[in-house]
């Protein structure tokens, strides 16, 4: 999946979407050591895009965090 596409999913697409990329990292992983994946890089390529994902999600989750801290910095 490209980055592009990543960015436009929301919040909980991108959950479940880590989910499934955790379980093909499980597949491939698997596969790697009983000698049965015909391409090493899809490994490496699986490992790229859920590091996209959870970079994206901690982004998104940012600025909410920060909204909630702003109101109790002004009150002290």
């Amino acid at each position: 999946m490209d980055l592009d596409e990543l960015r436009q999913m929301n919040p909980e697409d991108l959950r479940v979407k880590e989910r499934e990329t955790r379980e093909e990292i499980f597949r491939l992983r698997l596969k790697m050591r009983t000698n049965q994946l015909d391409n090493p890089a899809s490994l490496r390529r699986a490992r790229r895009e859920l590091a996209w994902i959870l970079t994206l999600l901690s982004s998104k989750r940012a600025p909410a965090a920060r909204s909630s801290k702003e109101p109790d910095a002004a009150a002290s």
